[in-house]
């Protein structure tokens, strides 16, 4: 009897490993998505039955990763950070080209090797800050931007400066976290802002175009100006309480581009309105609080970081996803979290959400 229950107590510590908070957060946001998606992808046959997969392999992905503790996922830093930059470096040379740009590598099927360094990358940083834990030197923070900086010039390179982005962001939160100040943080904001003029004649036609639309869609209405124009007129449109569910007519029309993938919200804010958003938002920032209220009771540096990190990401993607379909960012191709149509990226969340239930469950076995 004793035999068996050892057993089920085996059993059930590497079963029930989901945080439940987080966990319910993901799921109601999941259900949301795949209620939008079902309308938005009527025209898109196979839609919804492809998402239920892709979230079932995500949450496979999330149950793995959470089964690793934290010091586990510490050894793999650098192989995973160095076989993510080879991978780059692939790409760079021989990698295959859509619509214009380099950004995927075949090994029996395309894959896109920037969506590893969204992980790759701070995971590399924690491990790194973890090592020199109470003795970090300004000579440490140079070091951290290299290695922040290789993977975010390559992909830069492909072009793809929303995944580029978003591995800056994750990065930076793991240097943020570790201890870099105010004063250095000011410094290079304004850093940066002295080299628009530097940086601007060196962006890509097509990413000025972007910028200049996001500013003024009306220049360009029925070009490169029609999507900004088009997915604002579906969020105002919705009004307060929306046109209710499967009744979004400029997404059924055809005037909403991508309207399963990275512009599903302006489908959702169609058919649910401000009400709707409202809720969602809030999902969205239970998501962020959670996540770093597991950050925050972290039992050590390299397992702070990470989950500061992770919930850096959610955040990222939420924030610019929302900017850019209302019209208040540039588009650059970044899904909604858990809502949006595709495999990478909900692979790459799903990794994401492990990670904090790692921290989580391995705070809780060092207490007991």
């Amino acid at each position: 009897m004793q035999g068996k229950l050892i057993s089920w107590q085996a059993i059930r510590s590497r079963v029930m490993v989901f945080d439940a908070a987080l966990a319910m957060i993901i799921f109601l946001i999941i259900s949301i998505g795949i209620v939008t998606l079902y309308s938005a992808g009527m025209d898109f046959p196979g839609r919804v039955e492809g998402q239920l997969r892709n979230i079932l392999i995500a949450f496979s992905v999330m149950w793995l990763v959470a089964n690793i503790p934290p010091q586990t996922l510490m050894r793999f830093a650098i192989p995973i950070y160095t076989f993510g930059v080879a991978l780059l470096i692939a790409v760079a040379l021989f990698g295959t080209v859509k619509k214009g740009a380099r950004r995927w590598i075949n090994v029996g099927t395309d894959i896109q090797p920037s969506e590893i360094m969204k992980i790759a990358t701070p995971l590399m940083l924690a491990w790194y800050f973890q090592k020199r834990e109470g003795g970090l030197r300004w000579k440490d923070f140079i070091v951290a931007a290299v290695i922040l900086g290789i993977p975010v010039g390559l992909i830069a390179k492909q072009p793809d400066l929303g995944t580029a982005l978003l591995v800056v962001a994750a990065g930076f939160a793991v240097i943020f976290l570790a201890g870099l100040s105010w004063r250095v943080l000011i410094t290079l904001v304004l850093v940066v802002a002295a080299s628009i003029p530097v940086i601007w004649p060196r962006l890509h036609g097509y990413q000025r175009d972007r910028v200049m639309t996001m500013i003024d869609p009306t220049t360009d209405p029925l070009g490169k100006g029609f999507h900004i124009i088009q997915s604002t007129i579906a969020v105002g449109s919705g009004g307060i309480s929306g046109k209710g569910w499967q009744h979004s007519t400029q997404a059924r029309l055809g005037f909403v581009p991508e309207q399963t993938t990275d512009f599903i919200f302006s489908v959702f804010s169609e058919e649910f309105g401000f009400i709707g958003n409202c809720v969602l938002v809030v999902l969205y920032l239970l998501l962020v609080i959670r996540g770093l209220m597991i950050a925050a009771n972290a039992p050590t540096l390299f397992a702070r970081l990470m989950a500061g990190s992770v919930t850096m990401i959610f955040f990222t993607y939420a924030f610019v996803n929302m900017g850019m379909v209302s019209g208040i960012l540039p588009v650059v191709g970044v899904p909604l979290p858990f809502m949006s149509y595709g495999g990478t990226a909900l692979v790459t969340l799903g990794m994401g959400g492990g990670i904090l239930m790692s921290v989580q469950r391995n705070r809780k076995l060092v207490q007991t």
